[in-house]
């Protein structure tokens, strides 16, 4: 325990609310903190932990976890600038998990260097044990079992587990391809994210002895965004807190948002039954917003049920109303978007203030093309799309390689990169007589006896295992410096020089991707090659929000969680986009969903510090087709909480004379489409016309059709024929 004067424990207390210090003072014993957004939960955690380490423990027995690399780093950043950090373990879930496993691989059943593999490498993965169990990707696509095989591991079900179920024909197929692909992880030392979790949780689980010895070395354990827990997850912390109980767990039941993906709202709803005895602090006095978005944010969330409660209150300026901007279609919300956000530059408003979030991503382009033609920069929060770029793939595919290798998906990937003149026939022929000789494929290209079997291609085959042993060494370099010298070495920076493309350059992200481990070894200067490998796997899209202040964000919602801009634009809140659903799904068809939509739009309406607008557009292509769309119930149950709407003569004008959409093709005899007038679509069939609409530009008609459905077109861009009586009969 480090010795402070009262002083420097005092300071600690110094700039806290009354509710903030009670949570810092607490030491002993399981703490619940529900923090509002904007509430300074990450001061108060930090602080906690400084405190900790002051007064009752050593830093070396302080865990504290988060669930991104961005949100780990800033909170180790205020634990050092506090000089109590050293020796504290502050990550991810994550990170920690893939340690742990590491450590302990021998008690854990897994290799010691097994490579983490992404979406990307699973579904190929997935791929391969569809073909092996004689399965058509047709009937099972790799991503729907891939994200089956997700849930059932983070519901904590093994292979076996998820096949001793009650199952259905598809689900008995997928409990086939989950055990294959479970065997192929193995043979290749691979392991997913979801194991990462899975398999720390399971090794907890069943080695009593490995348990106690964590919770002895993690003391007290202190974890943000709680809501967010899967199954995995939560038993990892039951696990570590099983004796001393010491929990802090942090969040927020309102801003619970990943449950597509596992997370329990539950884990935290129920803290106090799992914990009896807990202390709970509410941090409700918001720092960031002013009071008219917090009016609004709480007045939508108060429709959720499944929370706890809590209200929102801030000492910050009454600032303008929020808005609600009502457009033509989604051009037009684009364009009126762009011209104003163009505005507030041009008043001095730096553009990294300014954020534009929506629900799905496909809602981006539109953006994109307005904000380039007024000029805007921009930047997309798309962190994992940066290392699922080919070039960037190539270069981790030879280090995973050599760390590894059995990881037969890197393997494959690099043995003709650059092209080196080992075409598929080879690669077949290596294949099967590793699986005759029960070894590795990287087995044989050290065995001069197979290699010269594999005939022309052989020779080409030899030079590359000549070139991943001339390599081999690199592993012992900082990871700055070994991804150097494998990009040099390689040929891949030769091969991406000559494929450079203007505004694409491959070349210079792998520069990008060198400064990117360079970073990282300064911030770890012991960190290993493995130990970047680790941190690349699970980069999230957060991670890469710039802050420099240069360029407009433009984000989903789920991304935008633990930011903050001074002006937020959320758009397209229509049902169906916000709250999302899919087609057979209706408002109130579930409420557990609707509930979670919710929440997601609460999370990105309470980024917002100084303003916040909300749109919707009455038309929007979708999927090819333009569509009348219907206000999201959001905007209805925000009636009451003092937004600005728009008169009506502002919905349909508005500025949308600066994007002007292009027209379609008419059909010749339109104008004498009326109500009840027959049309036939390529795909709907035979329909009869329920209501017209005709604007200025475009003409919208509501049609229901035989099979008993109803969709709303714009005839202009509609495949829809008039159909006389006559063809009918």
């Amino acid at each position: 325990m480090q010795k402070r004067s009262d002083s420097a424990i005092d300071q600690l207390f110094a700039d806290l609310s009354d509710p903030q210090r009670e949570a810092v003072a607490h030491t002993d014993g399981p703490l619940l903190i529900l923090a509002g957004p904007g509430s300074g939960k990450t001061r108060v955690i930090t602080r906690r932990a400084a405190h900790l380490a002051c007064t009752v423990t050593e830093p070396r027995h302080i865990l504290a976890i988060t669930f991104t690399n961005k949100a780990a780093k800033e909170m180790r950043e205020r634990i050092d600038a506090l000089s109590v950090g050293e020796g504290m373990t502050v990550g991810t879930f994550h990170a920690l998990c893939a340690k742990l496993l590491r450590r302990h691989h021998e008690r854990a059943g897994v290799p010691m260097n097994f490579t983490i593999f992404d979406r990307d490498d699973r579904r190929n993965v997935i791929k391969t044990a569809l073909e092996r169990c004689n399965l058509s990707a047709d009937n099972l696509s790799p991503a729907s079992v891939d994200q089956e095989i997700g849930r059932a591991k983070n519901a904590m079900f093994s292979a076996a587990q998820y096949a001793a179920r009650n199952l259905d024909w598809r689900e008995r197929m997928i409990a086939r391809v989950y055990e294959c692909y479970e065997r192929l992880l193995a043979e290749m030392g691979g392991l997913d994210f979801d194991d990462l979790l899975m398999r720390t949780a399971l090794t907890l689980s069943r080695d009593d002895e490995l348990r106690a010895e964590l919770e002895n070395r993690y003391r007290y354990v202190l974890i943000d965004e709680y809501q967010d827990t899967n199954a995995a997850q939560y038993q990892i912390a039951r696990l570590l807190t099983q004796e001393h109980l010491n929990l802090c767990a942090t969040g927020d039941p309102d801003q619970s948002i990943y449950g597509w993906r596992g997370a329990d709202i539950g884990n935290i709803l129920s803290f106090e039954r799992d914990y009896a005895g807990a202390k709970v602090v509410r941090l409700e006095q918001n720092y960031r917003s002013t009071k008219r978005i917090l009016l609004a944010a709480d007045a939508l969330i108060a429709g959720n049920v499944m929370r706890k409660e809590k209200r929102l209150w801030t000492q910050n300026d009454e600032g303008p109303a929020v808005r609600v901007l009502e457009c033509e279609d989604g051009d037009d919300e684009a364009g009126q978007i762009a011209e104003e956000i163009a505005d507030r530059i041009r008043e001095g408003v730096a553009p990294g203030d300014i954020a534009v979030f929506y629900r799905v991503n496909s809602l981006s382009r539109v953006i994109e093309e307005a904000f380039l033609r007024h000029g805007l920069a921009y930047q997309i929060a798309r962190g994992v799309e940066f290392y699922n770029r080919k070039e960037i793939k190539d270069v981790l595919a030879y280090l995973r390689v050599l760390v590894n290798p059995s990881d037969e998906v890197s393997l494959v990937r690099i043995i003709n990169t650059p092209p080196r003149g080992i075409g598929a026939t080879t690669n077949e022929r290596l294949r099967d007589r590793a699986a005759a000789r029960g070894v590795r494929i990287f087995d044989l290209l050290l065995d001069d006896e197979a290699i010269l079997s594999l005939g022309r291609g052989g020779q080409k085959v030899r030079e590359f295992g000549g070139l991943l042993r001339q390599l081999a060494p690199a592993l012992e370099l900082p990871p700055g410096q070994a991804l150097e010298t494998v990009i040099s070495h390689s040929g891949l920076r030769a091969l991406y020089h000559e494929t450079r493309e203007a505004d694409d350059a491959p070349s210079a992200n792998l520069d990008e991707l060198i400064s990117a481990a360079s970073d990282f070894q300064q911030d770890q200067p012991e960190a290993t090659v493995i130990d970047w490998l680790e941190h690349s796997a699970l980069v999230s899209d957060v991670d890469a929000v710039r802050g420099d202040g240069g360029a407009v964000t433009l984000m989903t919602l789920h991304s935008a969680k633990g930011l903050e801009f001074a002006h937020v634009y959320l758009i397209g809140l229509e049902d169906g986009l916000l709250p999302f659903r899919r087609a057979e799904q209706s408002w109130n068809s579930n409420g557990g969903d609707d509930e979670e939509e919710r929440r997601l739009c609460f999370v990105g309406m309470t980024r917002a510090k100084k303003s916040l607008t909300l749109s919707r557009a009455r038309y929007r292509m979708l999927r090819g087709v333009t569509q009348r769309t219907t206000r999201s119930p959001f905007l209805d149950e925000l009636r009451d909480a003092g937004l600005e709407w728009p008169e009506s003569e502002k919905a349909t004008k508005g500025r949308s004379t600066i994007v002007q959409p292009s027209m379609g093709h008419p059909p010749i005899d339109l104008a004498e489409w009326t109500i009840g007038t027959l049309v036939r679509h390529p795909q709907q069939g035979l329909g009869r016309i329920l209501s017209i609409h005709r604007g200025g530009r475009r003409t919208h008609v509501d049609v229901e059709f035989e099979n008993g459905s109803r969709k709303s077109w714009v005839v202009e861009f509609a495949d829809l024929r008039r159909v006389d009586f006559d063809e009918v009969g």
